[in-house]
């Protein structure tokens, strides 16, 4: 309806405009929009919450709580600000997480739930499949269809077959892709160390929230990011830093990339 003319068609009405007010602000704002836009991607923001010394979990694989309730706070209110929350199977099978909002007030803005699956793993028993009904949960696969895949949508979950990267995993990039065909503009995800890492080694993180604990769980614990290929300084990913801060005894630090 506009397409280009909206200043000309105001300043013809008589009404004055300026322009590059609060540009910056406004870009950072709605970069998702601008980003699925010109990139067909959605923004992707990292979120990772580990001890001091960058592990999830313990040598026995225990993650809860290595942060603590502020941070979890604060956490929740990211989620309560992005479209969809993603996650990897591995995070499913081991801590069953329900990936809902459960700050007061915004119980209604549980984003859709996305769940990175090359080979159908889920159980249909999980949190995630019991609640579909109440909250959309996506399950990316490479899987093809099958009678698992109907009695996943059969449950409100929507199954959606993508292509295979070298290892035969979902193709990131072309889930990406996909996400943003369907309207998904801003994307938290909180996967394990192998979707972060897999994210990373691809470039395909914007923003980067890392959550530290004051805890140290030590070289036998699980990484956050176990391997994202670098084998020289000069290929490491770069981030910048924006904003820093506490969350009662832990830290946290918002990371930017040049989009």
């Amino acid at each position: 309806r506009v397409s280009g003319r909206g200043i000309a068609r105001l300043e013809q009405a008589g009404i004055q405009v300026e322009t590059g007010v609060c540009r910056d602000e406004a870009n950072r704002l709605n970069q998702g929009f601008f980003k699925c836009c010109t990139a067909n991607k959605p923004l992707v923001t990292l979120k990772i919450a580990t001890s001091l010394d960058g592990r999830i979990a313990s040598a026995s694989g225990r993650s809860r709580w290595i942060t603590g309730p502020a941070s979890r706070r604060r956490g929740h209110l990211l989620r309560a600000n992005h479209d969809a929350i993603l996650v990897g199977i591995g995070t499913v099978l081991a801590d069953d997480p329900s990936l809902d909002c459960r700050l007061p007030g915004l119980l209604g803005h549980s984003p859709l739930r996305i769940v990175v699956d090359s080979h159908l793993r889920i159980t249909e028993a999980s949190i995630l499949v019991a609640t579909a009904q109440e909250i959309p949960t996506w399950v990316i696969t490479t899987a093809g269809r099958g009678k698992k895949s109907d009695r996943l949508e059969k449950s409100g979950v929507t199954v959606i077959s993508c292509g295979k990267d070298d290892n035969g995993r979902v193709d990131l990039a072309a889930m990406l892709t996909r996400l943003s065909e369907k309207g998904i503009t801003r994307l938290l995800v909180e996967g394990g160390g192998q979707v972060n890492a897999s994210l990373i080694r691809a470039s395909l993180v914007d923003r980067l929230y890392w959550f530290r604990s004051p805890g140290i769980i030590g070289g036998d614990g699980v990484a956050a990011l176990p391997s994202v290929g670098v084998t020289e300084l000069a290929e490491m990913p770069q981030f910048s830093l924006v904003r820093s801060g506490q969350a009662g005894k832990d830290s946290w630090q918002e990371f930017e990339t040049g989009y």
